[in-house]
Order: structure tokens, then C-alpha cells, then sequence
């Protein structure tokens, strides 16, 4: 999982890039503004610390870039001033956390790790594909009303293909994703969660297939996804002749009937 750090005090810088390392992370270290927006525009991350009193653009500024660009990546600010002035500017330029130096880095890391288990703020809590609907608040898939029944992995699994709907999602980006991690993780684990998918989506009539890249990674097809039977019918009738039914043909009937009655009481 990569993380970016903005920092320019050298020692410190190192100290964090060092320490986040060894948790396992995949740490970029910047030093001022216009290389964490550099960095940005080149990589995705997933999270960021950004220390405030940078050279040049600070780090409320920063934050309120990052924003403007639509990006939800999780945000923790790290700065000396401590005032609640501070900490409500920083938490309105866009930030999602606040953390006053100095610090114990156990803190650092265990803010890090509770802002990635929150969804990303600019995620919807309900996407729609084909006859798909994931309800993020609820962690539930919904397949023309009814729920289908998915373990928690294949949930975050299946709404990481619905939110990226006709994309091309690496097995790193996929591991990174859902399972937090590309270490001591085998690539196969990722073909075993899709085959499942795969094989729930058919069952439930999903009308939707998950479609392997070789060599790349997997895609969620939505550009051929198969709207509901009501909304096929409703496609393929419009314009058309109702068919009669067995009523409506028999009332056409009757009248007929009764006039042969009568001609032949005549």
C-alpha cells in the first residue's frame, strides 16, 4: 500500500519514511508542496501525511489542492502548532486527521491505519451497474431487489469492480484494494475471488461478467451489461401491439358466437 509523506525537516522525514516502512508500507518521502502535487499526478496513493510549515506552499494549502482536485485520499496533518485554530483550519482545508508534534510514531501509525479502514469520503454509498446495485452502507449487493449473498471479502472485492466500472484493475492494484497488501499474498488468491464472483453473478442473473485482461488484470464489463427482464420487455414492446389475452380474445368472441346463435334460431 503506498503512502505519500510530506516533510522537510530531513531527520524527521526519515524517521517517518523509516518507520512506515517497516510496517510494510510502500512510502514515497517529499519534501515540499510542489513535489507532493508532482508525486500525485504520477501515482495513486492511499493515504498522505503532510507535515503544515513547508517551504513555499504550506500544508493547509496543500490539503486544499489536493481537495480541488477531487481526490478523497485520506489526509493527516502533522505540525507543532497545536492551537484549536490551527487544528480547525487544517481539518477545513480538507484534512481528515490532525497530529500536534511531537509524537510517539505507535500514534502516527494507528491514526494512519484507522484513516485506511474508512471509506474514501468521496465514495457513494450506493453504485449502480446493470441490474447491480452496491450499497456500501449497508454491505449489501443487490441484484434486481434481492440480495446476493457475498462473504466480506467478495463484497469489497465485487464494489472495487463496480466503482471502476470498464476499467482495468491490476492484481497489485486489486491486493493493495481489498486486501490491504501485495505481501505474502499469492496473485491466485485474487483468480479464486473472481471465479466466486463470477460463478454469484451468473446465479443471480446479474446480467453483468467480469472479463480477464491477459497480462494485465481483471474489468468489470458494464458497457454490455444486461438491463433488468421488466426494462428488456419494456425496450422491446414499445411501439408494438399488445398481444391479446385469453379474456380479451374471448370477450372479441362472444358477440360473434351470439349473432351465429341467433342465425341459426332463424
Amino acid at each position: 500500500m503506498k503512502l505519500l509523506v510530506v516533510e522537510d525537516d530531513p531527520d524527521m522525514g526519515g524517521l517517518v519514511q523509516r518507520g512506515l516502512a517497516a510496517e510494510g508500507y510502500d512510502v514515497t518521502l517529499v519534501t515540499n508542496g510542489v513535489d507532493a502535487m508532482i508525486a500525485l499526478r504520477s501515482d495513486a496513493f492511499a493515504a498522505a501525511a503532510i507535515d503544515v510549515m513547508l517551504p513555499g506552499m504550506s500544508g493547509f494549502e496543500l490539503c486544499r489542492h489536493i481537495r480541488e482536485q477531487q481526490n478523497p485520499m485520506p489526509i493527516l496533518l502533522l505540525t507543532a502548532r497545536d492551537a484549536i485554530e490551527d487544528r480547525v483550519h487544517g481539518l477545513d482545508s480538507g484534512a481528515d486527521d490532525y497530529l500536534t508534534k511531537p509524537f510517539a510514531f505507535a500514534e502516527l501509525a494507528a491514526r494512519l491505519r484507522a484513516l485506511l479502514r474508512r471509506e474514501p469520503s468521496g465514495m457513494r454509498p450506493q453504485v449502480s451497474v446493470g441490474r447491480l446495485t452496491i450499497d456500501s452502507h449497508e454491505h449489501q449487493a443487490i441484484v434486481s431487489g434481492h440480495e446476493m449473498p457475498l462473504s466480506r471479502r467478495e463484497f469489497t472485492l465485487l464494489r472495487l469492480f463496480a466503482t471502476n466500472p470498464d476499467k482495468t484493475l491490476s492484481r497489485a492494484d486489486i491486493l493493495e484494494s481489498v486486501w490491504g497488501t501485495t505481501e505474502n499474498i499469492g496473485t491466485n488468491v485474487i483468480d479464486q475471488y473472481v471465479s466466486y464472483l463470477r460463478k454469484k453473478l451468473d446465479s443471480a442473473d446479474a446480467g453483468l461478467s467480469i472479463v480477464t485482461e491477459r497480462g494485465r488484470g481483471y474489468r468489470l464489463d458494464a458497457k454490455n451489461a444486461q438491463p433488468a427482464p421488466a426494462e428488456a420487455g419494456a425496450a422491446a414492446g414499445a411501439g408494438a401491439a399488445p398481444a391479446p389475452t385469453a379474456a380479451s380474445a374471448a370477450a372479441a368472441a362472444e358477440p360473434a358466437s351470439a349473432e351465429g346463435r341467433g342465425a341459426s334460431r332463424s
